[in-house]
């Protein structure tokens, strides 16, 4: 469970932060790092601060955009301390940790942490399947990066430790639950980078038919990505849906044709 998931750090300003997240990290048995548009890395700053976690820091991949990051994933988690204009599945960490261990098909997972001074942008959490809020003090929450990775990473090993008990318990032959066949590769979650190709051809497609002004969006792009989100799509019903647009597409052209 603990090698599925990685920890997404968005446009860091401060390179200290990077390190202190690192050693958040492998404290946690965490060695996923991912690194998006960072203001300055690598740094020997970054090093330092890191406590000698530099085996975390030496394999961070860093990335242009969160959509790089995401792509091979299958349940984004993105970290939030403020209530948005259009709500979103909101959990806390404890809870977090539970649907992690509980979906076990739905593996890497990736837990998205914002900048330092503004967090993430709406149109970032509206990538996310979750948003994960830490229960500080509402009168002073204002916790720093690492300590926030590191409230996070705590929980995943709480998780984890659950898990690698009742594999235990599975081994030794004291789980009675059926075979089924959920590995087959339909059948499997969709990553992001598909659920993502889903979205960009219904956007285009309702260009087409002009359900959709994209001058004047509103909040249905945002609305679309959460009903998205919500569904947790497999790769066959991607395909189904992609298959039907297709067929959408080409009977628009043909009526173009046709006039």
């Amino acid at each position: 469970m603990l090698g599925n998931v990685k920890v997404v750090l968005c446009q860091t300003s401060h390179p200290g932060n990077i390190g202190a997240a690192a050693r958040a990290m492998k404290t946690m048995g965490l060695t996923y790092l991912v690194l998006v548009n960072p203001k300055e890395y690598p740094s020997h700053e970054a090093s330092v601060r890191s406590s000698g976690a530099l085996d975390v820091l030496d394999s961070a991949v860093v990335v242009d955009t969160i959509e790089e990051a995401l792509a091979d994933c299958r349940l984004i988690i993105g970290t939030s301390s403020r209530n948005r204009a259009l709500p979103w599945p909101l959990i806390e960490p404890r809870e977090m940790g539970e649907i992690i261990r509980q979906q076990t098909d739905a593996r890497p997972v990736a837990i998205v942490f914002g900048r330092e001074s503004t967090g993430l942008l709406n149109e970032e959490l509206q990538l996310c399947h979750y948003h994960v809020n830490i229960p500080a003090n509402p009168e002073y929450m204002s916790l720093n990066l690492a300590a926030a990775v590191q409230l996070i990473a705590y929980e995943v090993r709480l998780a984890s430790k659950i898990e690698s008990s009742q594999n235990v318990n599975t081994e030794q032959g004291y789980s009675d639950a059926p075979a089924d066949d959920l590995d087959k590769e339909s059948e499997q979650l969709a990553s992001f980078e598909e659920v993502n190709g889903l979205y960009n051809h219904l956007e285009s497609t309702m260009k087409q038919t002009e359900f959709y002004n994209p001058e004047q969006p509103k909040l249905l792009p945002a609305r679309i990505r959460r009903v998205l989100a919500k569904a947790h799509l497999n790769k066959g019903e991607v395909n189904i849906l992609r298959g039907f647009l297709s067929s959408m597409d080409k009977y628009i052209k043909r009526q173009i044709k046709g006039q």
